[in-house]
């Protein structure tokens, strides 16, 4: 585990391969599960000030559930998540050439919103558990990603440098910056 500031990160996120492989997986993270992804408190209003402008790329189910709804639902414990459709797809999923995709991220693409997905979806399979002083990012392992593990290997990306340009939203250039020096400084040791 290392520490860079107030976060916590996993040798997991260093040490294995992982590269998203869409046509292998069809975007199964968004249509498989028994919970929605997290949603961060701030997020709530960004979903609702922009569903007007990316409901246009949902489903008719999606549309439906989320009109009914609501933009966001909650877990057993009470945090934020967002909504599934009752066969566990995400609301705001679409499909494009039968690949599940985002339709808030379709519309940040086309540069018609500002906001491009929830944090924890861009992140994943890194998963963010909050302790008291500490972000603590971990490796969500799922069978689902085992062709990403696969193209990781083959084209030898670890998992921190997969997901920079999240990792830079969450915590900043700096920070990363950081983690970078950190694993290289261990890697000389």
């Amino acid at each position: 585990m290392l520490i860079v500031g107030n976060v916590l990160v996993s040798e997991e996120l260093i040490t294995d391969s992982f590269c998203c492989d869409l046509a292998q997986c069809g975007g199964m993270c968004c249509i498989e599960g028994d919970l929605g992804a997290p949603i961060e408190p701030d997020e709530i209003g960004d979903l609702e000030d922009n569903y007007p402008i990316f409901k246009k790329y949902m489903t008719d189910e999606g549309i439906a559930l989320v009109d009914k709804n609501g933009t966001f639902d909650y877990d057993p414990v009470g945090d934020f998540v967002t909504p599934l459709l009752e066969d566990e797809a995400c609301a705001f999923v679409y499909y494009e050439e039968g690949i599940a995709k985002c339709a808030i991220e379709k519309a940040f693409l086309n540069h018609e919103i500002a906001f491009q997905k929830p944090i924890s979806c861009h992140l994943y399979p890194i998963r963010i558990k909050k302790l008291p002083d500490y972000d603590a990012l971990n490796y969500h392992r799922w069978l689902v990603c085992d062709s990403a593990c696969q193209k990781g290997k083959e084209v030898g990306i670890p998992l921190y440098k997969f997901l920079k340009e999240p990792l830079i939203r969450k915590y900043g250039e700096l920070w990363y910056d950081s983690l970078e020096k950190e694993i290289h400084s261990t890697d000389n040791k």
